[in-house]
């Protein structure tokens, strides 16, 4: 869901800056979007933030914490990717902009899927409060599409938020079934012209 330079995308290396903590949050949602969190152990994670075992319960007593602090850190990497483009001269201009640093990320979709998609979906299946949370993320970026769409003039506003993260989702999911970047980025073209009927005066 993040761009490619939000510090989601699973492969980056983790960054060795920053408290112990901080480590863990950033190792455990790269490993989590590589491995899934039903496969990933804490364990894993530690290894990952080069912080040893017995330290990672110093701050998270059990793995659903770190679930938990994954997603908000999702919420927080969409906060600042909003903020980014919301420096953006128009809306068109901003959405284009989303849909090019989804497309930035075609590599790792392919390999992975989508950072926040994989997890979401897997969350979903429970029903411990983190498939709400998760929920609330994806809702985040629906609301600032459609503010998007609204300021183009556009009352179908929430159905083409709708229409445009679904067709992100649909071709991540694509590009990592068939392992093919290139799909994500003809796609991402043709979404950007989609973007651009909008904003004909």
């Amino acid at each position: 869901m993040t761009d490619s330079k939000s510090g989601t995308a699973a492969g980056a290396a983790t960054s060795r800056r920053g408290g112990k903590r901080e480590r863990l949050v950033e190792a455990a949602v790269q490993v989590f979007h590589q491995q899934g969190v039903e496969k990933t152990t804490l364990a894993d994670i530690a290894r990952a933030a080069d912080v040893p075992l017995g330290n990672v319960y110093y701050y998270f007593k059990t793995k659903d914490q770190l679930v938990e602090a994954a997603v908000e850190a999702h919420c927080d990497q969409l906060t600042r990717l909003t903020a980014r483009l919301e420096e953006l001269p128009d809306p068109a201009t901003r959405l284009k902009a989303l849909v090019a640093g989804w497309v930035e990320g075609r590599e790792t979709a392919a390999r992975f899927g989508c950072p926040f998609g994989t997890l979401a979906t897997e969350l979903d299946k429970r029903d411990d409060g983190l498939d709400l949370a998760a929920a609330e993320v994806m809702r985040a970026l629906l609301d600032w599409v459609e503010g998007q769409f609204t300021e183009l003039g556009r009352p179908d506003a929430r159905a083409l938020a709708v229409e445009l993260v679904a067709a992100y989702q649909g071709m991540s999911v694509l590009t990592n079934t068939l392992r093919d970047p290139a799909l994500m980025a003809t796609q991402g073209e043709r979404l950007q012209a989609w973007i651009d009927g909008f904003a004909q005066p």
